[in-house]
């Protein structure tokens, strides 16, 4: 049905006060080893929060993991809520301390699996596959239909569709009129975070947004950490602020397969604005170019001088500038150095997303466009 392989999708979250998340660290990683893309949502996460997450991605299976004895409380407000969605396709699996007593309940309620601290890793991991593959998807006609209905569920399963190069049998989304901004950088300048500043500023604004975050597949089992959705989690979810994390596969350039169709299927749906959040990109890395609009470039301090910036490649791509991380020491240093490579045609502005400073000067950019 598509030209890409279909990794198993799982999204683990850590719901209510849990202080730490070193276990449940442990089994992104393993999942992902096992050649499984893991969206891990962080800690204190909220029951709502988390299934509208695993709706929006379109996921396989749900993770909860719990350490507070909190499982008969948490466990059936998951379980309604992923009823009232209407996604009760996806399983949900429960991991933490859970007394044996409790585990035959918690099954009868419609959890799939429980498992204990020492379950063997290799039995997790059988199992979650397992689920992935059992898991019922939505025929093309009932998709569409609901798509139609904007339903949300049925943008996020279309985009499943089409991320793997399935057939829509001469159907395609309506025309939009959404701005497209790709968010591009090396790792670590804080694409995520700015992201999750910038829009929620556009949403203040009552503009529609969506968000497509870019992450590295491995080139070993083909498995993905998929991190970015961690920076843009809150705990009342906005039904029109839309996220969805895609895995680079084997494209090229810092985006992912069928990065296109996926726009146009968001686009159709009525949002205001597109974030693209390319993977850490490198100098050569500008196939964002074609897909977006405009493309806001994410520096940092300290990260190159006069000659780095005038090298091509990215630096060519930008229609603006944005020096983020600005608390850090050298942030007036490195500005000089960028006006003086690129001049002062193209916007160039200084933020700090820890200080709460300066993205708003972006949205102001970007909305009056």
């Amino acid at each position: 049905m598509g030209d890409k392989v279909r990794h198993p999708r799982v999204l683990l979250a850590k719901i209510g006060l849990d202080g730490h998340d070193r276990g449940v660290k442990v089994l992104a990683r393993s999942f992902r080893d096992a050649g499984m893309e893991v969206i891990y949502t962080g800690l204190w996460q909220t029951c709502e929060a988390t299934m509208y997450a695993a709706m929006q991605e379109d996921v396989d299976v749900v993770g909860v993991s719990l350490l507070s004895a909190a499982h008969l409380t948490v466990m059936p407000e998951i379980l309604r809520i992923r009823r009232e969605l209407g996604v009760e396709d996806i399983p949900v699996v429960l991991g933490g301390i859970v007394p044996e007593s409790d585990h035959a309940r918690l099954r009868e309620m419609g959890v799939s699996a429980v498992f204990n601290p020492g379950s063997p890793l290799d039995k997790i991991i059988e199992t979650m596959r397992s689920l992935a593959t059992q898991r019922r998807h939505a025929a093309r006609d009932e998709i569409v239909a609901g798509y139609k209905r904007r339903e949300m569920r049925s943008l996020a399963r279309l985009i499943s569709v089409v991320q793997h190069g399935g057939s829509l049998d001469g159907w395609s989304p309506p025309p939009g009129a959404a701005g497209l901004i790709g968010v591009t950088g090396a790792p670590g300048v804080g694409k995520s975070s700015f992201i999750a500043r910038l829009g929620k500023l556009l949403r203040a604004r009552e503009k529609r947004v969506a968000v497509v975050a870019i992450d590295p597949s491995s080139p070993v089992t083909g498995g993905a950490l998929l991190g970015d959705r961690l920076r843009m989690m809150s705990g009342q979810p906005d039904a029109d602020f839309f996220v969805r994390s895609l895995s680079s596969g084997d494209a090229q350039g810092g985006i992912a397969p069928h990065c296109r169709e996926v726009a146009a299927a968001i686009n159709g749906f009525g949002f205001d604005y597109i974030l693209v959040e390319t993977v850490g990109a490198g100098q050569a890395d500008v196939a964002i170019r074609e897909l977006c609009d405009r493309i806001i470039l994410l520096l940092m301090p300290d990260s190159g001088d006069a000659v780095q910036y005038s090298k091509a490649g990215i630096m060519e791509i930008a229609s603006c500038f944005v020096l983020n991380k600005c608390d850090l020491a050298g942030a007036d240093a490195t500005e000089a150095q960028l006006i003086s490579a690129v001049g002062d045609k193209r916007p160039i502005f200084k933020t700090s997303t820890i200080r709460d400073q300066g993205v708003d000067a972006v949205a102001d950019w970007i909305t009056s466009h």
